[in-house]
């Protein structure tokens, strides 16, 4: 298994872990439209992103996005917002998202970041434990606001 940043190629895996976290979804199944292109190029592009694949050959396992994040607070430290956190239904249990964020947490980490967020819908409870044994506190209430 190994982490790395995502290419154009990975993202039909990609977007079938995000389109159904209880089934794994095939990939050749996927539809990748001009707004999904358009996304994953602007990602691509972005130095302060990361879509980042956990692979086994070929496979791609498990995913998520780290957005870095700039700001004065903590004297000027960055902050590491991970999102999309998706591991295949058939593989979970073993590890592998506990690794997945392991290495997301030592990447943000070595770039400098004093803190690691992420959110999580709240009917997520499965994922709220997963969290809280690697350490993160539900320390803030979030809002959102659909446009």
């Amino acid at each position: 298994m190994i982490l790395r940043v995502a290419t154009r190629p990975d993202l039909p895996a990609v977007l079938a872990l995000l389109a159904d976290e209880e089934q794994v979804v095939d990939p050749a199944s996927v539809v990748v439209d001009d707004a999904y292109e358009n996304a994953f190029a602007a990602i691509e592009s972005d130095p302060r992103n990361e879509m980042l694949v956990l692979v086994d050959g070929d496979t791609v396992l498990g995913c998520l996005q780290v957005t870095y994040i700039p700001g004065l607070g903590k004297h000027g430290e960055e902050r590491a917002l991970v999102e999309a956190v998706r591991i295949r239904a058939d593989r979970r249990g073993g590890g592998l998202g506990r690794e997945l964020m392991k290495q997301a947490v030592d990447r943000a980490r070595l770039r400098g970041c004093g803190l690691v967020q992420l959110t999580s819908n709240k009917r997520r409870t499965d994922a709220h434990r997963f969290y809280e044994s690697l350490g993160f506190a539900r320390s803030h209430e979030g809002f959102k606001l659909a446009l």
